[in-house]
């Protein structure tokens, strides 16, 4: 399976949408080695010391996905959940310095915490969906997909104009444009989907 992440996909003000869209979304992957599931605690992975957290809405793929249009993109969906991706901050700079990939600071084991999936069926507004983090019960981030900019159908059809998306494979569509922030051994996190806690796991 193949996880596909996107960056900087979210606007604190609508009308900035049109203006940031210029077809070159920000992708990047993960290994599945990265994933954490059934709301296990997080091990803190001894590689950083400044390890960044940002909440995401995650889709699933139903079914085999190849240069798939923007109009039938959805219909490639079964599932959404919420996730964490996770960053090390400090091996991500070193990386950059370098000019060098993005992989070891994002694919780590643990850098995806991620829900159980609720059909797509119970998401009638694709472009309505609330979601937030909750943080040693301090609310941190907050969105909502009516703010993003690169929204799921058109994810899906640019990746699938590049790689064949399979079934079971995870996009995870981006974190709220504020929020984002720094993750300390022993923090207590919480994911909703409209209010819904999803994702409920510790940092140990």
């Amino acid at each position: 399976m193949k996880i596909i992440g996107i960056g900087k996909n979210y606007v604190l003000d609508k009308s900035e949408i049109d203006d940031l869209k210029n077809d070159v979304q920000l992708i990047f992957t993960k290994p599945d080695s990265s994933l954490v599931t059934d709301s296990k605690d997080v091990e803190f992975p001894a590689l950083t010391n400044q390890l960044i957290y940002e909440v995401e809405l995650v889709v699933k793929i139903g079914k085999m996905a190849k240069n798939v249009s923007e109009e039938e993109a959805n219909s490639y969906i079964s599932e959404i959940g919420i996730g964490i991706d996770y960053t090390a901050k400090d091996v991500l700079t070193a990386s950059r310095d370098k000019k060098g990939p993005w992989a070891l600071a994002k694919g780590f084991d643990g850098a995806s915490p991620i829900s159980g999936f609720k059909p797509i069926s119970e998401f009638p507004e694709l472009d309505n969906i609330n979601f937030d983090l909750v943080i040693n019960g301090e609310k941190k981030q907050v969105g909502n997909t009516g703010y993003i900019i690169y929204n799921f159908a058109e994810i899906i059809s640019f990746v699938s104009t590049f790689m064949t998306l399979n079934p079971g494979d995870l996009i995870f569509t981006g974190t709220p444009a504020i929020g984002a922030g720094e993750i300390f051994k022993g923090d207590h996190l919480q994911a909703s989907i409209e209010g819904k806690i999803l994702l409920d796991f510790k940092m140990v």
